[in-house]
């Protein structure tokens, strides 16, 4: 929400102090652009209408109506993500690629929220997802780079964005910040909500009476385990219970774990990666779970992309990752919020 008393964006004299910010950003896509480019990756547009915007239980969508010559209307949404249409990408044989995405989140607004923004997201077939790892930390060079910044900050943390990314597992990182062991309450992809809700209490997290598993692993991320990440050099956040990666390959060495993984700085998730999950009756299963927790706790659910699933079957091991663009634009300038390096941002109320 924007105080009572600033002006409107579009106030020339409110612009005239934005515009430096928009101006990096600019130049922050650029660069961007150019490394992809060198690293022989093709820019592709995906469209944002589509039959399903993902299949995860948190995700809220923007719903309209698709209005055919026959005058029926028939339900689409505003994609929360390009991945399935990048899926089927990889599965019509490109085997590397990205795109500057704007997507639409429902339910998320705040400094680092806007219900509208841009995504960052590539993809590649035939290498293993730890090369994202590389991926990133030159995301984060290059921005400071063409920024003129030594730093990343936000809110008085600060990251070097020049730094080699530290790695940690989820599993180290709910030990050493929270005292809990995590991995203690998975079986494979099930998982043991008792037990965490037992350790949880005993470090003092505050919990609601009907949250689930994954409300208390959600709950105790936030409060105890992220402020604490990619303080001083980046962070990243690996290797997440399999129950928290629906579109995540299991990690070959342990089933509790999947090949999923976060970017942090300065306190502030900035990407989200996997080794990308393609078998269509095993994606079929778990997205049917999350969309039964959806009407669990939201009393609402949204079909199945049928066209991705039979996709699936023809995609190849790739590993893909989708990074808050704006996110990053506002690390490497230094901005407040993100409504300050988003060249139009919506109006708030």
């Amino acid at each position: 929400m924007k105080p009572a008393d600033e002006s409107p964006w579009w106030d020339q004299g409110r612009h005239a102090g934005r515009r430096p910010l928009l101006l990096a950003r600019n130049r922050i896509q650029a660069a961007i652009r150019d490394w992809l480019g060198a690293q022989d990756f093709v820019e592709v547009d995906p469209l944002a209408l589509a039959v399903s915007p993902g299949n995860e239980a948190h995700l809220h969508a923007f719903a309209t109506d698709q209005i055919g010559n026959d005058g029926v209307p028939r339900r689409m949404y505003l994609h929360t993500s390009p991945e399935f249409a990048m899926k089927k990408l990889l599965a019509a044989g490109e085997a590397r690629i990205f795109a500057f995405s704007h997507v639409w989140r429902n339910r998320e607004r705040g400094p680092l929220h806007s219900p509208e923004f841009c995504m960052l997201e590539w993809y590649r077939a035939g290498e293993d997802y730890r090369v994202l790892f590389d991926d990133c930390a030159q995301y984060l060079r290059h921005a400071a780079e063409v920024a003129g910044a030594e730093m990343l900050r936000f809110r008085g943390a600060e990251c070097d964005p020049y730094a080699t990314p530290e790695v940690m597992t989820v599993a180290q990182a709910f030990r050493e910040f929270a005292g809990i062991d995590l991995l203690a309450t998975c079986d494979g992809a099930e998982t043991d909500v008792a037990t965490l809700r037992a350790q949880a209490e005993v470090q003092g997290v505050r919990l609601a009476a009907d949250d689930g598993w994954s409300d208390i692993l959600s709950r105790v991320l936030v409060e105890r385990v992220e402020p604490h990440l990619g303080h001083g050099r980046p962070l990243i956040l690996d290797r997440y219970p399999a129950a928290e990666a629906a579109l995540a390959r299991p990690a070959a060495d342990e089933p509790r774990e999947a090949e999923r993984f976060e970017l942090y700085a300065c306190g502030v998730e900035l990407a989200n990666g996997f080794g990308e999950l393609t078998d269509p009756a095993e994606q079929r299963r778990r997205f049917q779970l999350e969309m039964a927790e959806k009407v669990r706790i939201y009393g609402e659910r949204y079909p199945l992309d049928e066209d991705f699933l039979a996709a699936l079957a023809f995609m190849p091991p790739a590993a893909g990752c989708a990074l808050g663009f704006d996110r990053l634009v506002m690390l490497a300038t230094g901005a407040p919020r993100i409504d300050e390096v988003i060249w139009t941002p919506l109006q708030a109320e």
